[in-house]
């Protein structure tokens, strides 16, 4: 399934949304634009603003309020990429340097303090209440997952269900919000708006399980990771908490040792010990359930182009690890 094929209903929203993005991206301060620029024209899948659009296109939005949204939450998600890449010490992100690596960790952070500014300040030309809170708890909430995988890294002893938490904060929480604005961009009733926000939140899970899969499975050249970079930082994901607790004393050993020191030596037995355990079709599995939950929460949504293209895009997740 091509994903651009599969976002065709959006593809003019799409434009306007880096038109806005190049708008508002404009600072008097030139590293600002600088590592503002560099950051969004690296590309990537763009699914959040997409899913402010065909969320908001489904629920019967004809509004440029859902391209500004769309482009907000870019802006958030730019921030978060930012920091991220500061905290984990990367000096690569799809395949180029990362903006710490070419201009330095305060650089990178301060500017990612004024996306999320900026962000806010779009929130504000919604002239909505519920937008501005909505954007306030997701951001809160992602700061809360930071916290926690900054916590759980170099520690094995990190559990499933704790470990669920931090996608949940971390990354489904900012696809809930997405499909959330982009309902309430549409007058959506309270039932729609939290229709839209089960799907997302749903797919986020989703989308951030099968990305652990892609640690272990995934050809590089596809798929823009490196086997076991997860690893490398010693972020104990849920393909490796299935391995530990399923497998020999001698796997688990070498599991938790691999992760409390966040090297690569010994990746090629650590692969091996994750095939033997099934932690890649358990960890799939999970990811297909919440799929298909994200699914369910559509059902009542009357057909459309948009409505479709959700749907699919679910199915596409499933499909990246087929």
């Amino acid at each position: 399934m091509d994903l651009k094929a599969l976002l065709a209903p959006i593809t003019d929203d799409m434009k306007r949304v880096d038109d806005t993005i190049r708008a508002r991206l404009s600072s008097e301060v030139a590293l600002i634009n600088d590592i503002g620029g560099y950051i969004i024209a690296a590309g990537g899948k763009r699914l959040r603003p997409a899913l402010v659009l065909m969320a908001g296109r489904a629920m019967g939005s004809k509004t440029d309020e859902t391209v500004l949204l769309a482009a907000t939450i870019e802006f958030i998600h730019t921030a978060t990429l930012l920091h991220d890449d500061v905290v984990d010490e990367s000096g690569l992100r799809r395949g180029r340097k990362t903006a710490n690596a070419v201009w330095g960790n305060a650089g990178a952070v301060l500017s990612g303090d004024f996306l999320y500014s900026r962000a806010f300040q779009m929130m504000v030309d919604s002239k909505r209440m519920e937008v501005m809170r909505v954007m306030a708890d997701t951001t809160n909430a992602i700061a809360e997952g930071e916290v926690l995988q900054l916590m759980n890294v170099g520690d094995p002893e990190v559990s499933e269900a704790r470990y669920m938490r931090v996608i949940e904060l971390k990354t489904a929480r900012l696809f809930e919000a997405a499909t959330k604005l982009g309902a309430i961009s549409a007058d959506a009733d309270e039932k729609g708006i939290a229709r839209m926000a089960e799907y997302g939140h749903k797919l986020g899970v989703a989308f951030q399980l099968v990305d652990d899969v892609l640690d272990y499975v995934a050809d590089s050249s596809l798929s823009g990771k490196n086997l076991g970079t997860d690893l490398a930082e010693g972020k104990p994901t849920l393909p490796l908490i299935h391995a530990m607790k399923n497998g020999t004393p001698e796997q688990a050993a070498l599991i938790r040792s691999a992760i409390i020191e966040g090297k690569l030596e010994n990746l090629p037995e650590v692969l091996k010990a994750v095939e033997s355990t099934g932690a890649i079709p358990y960890t799939r599995a999970l990811a297909e359930r919440y799929s298909r939950e994200a699914e369910s929460a559509l059902s009542d949504l009357p057909d459309s182009p948009h409505k479709n293209a959700l749907v699919n895009l679910a199915r596409y997740n499933n499909a990246r690890v087929s």
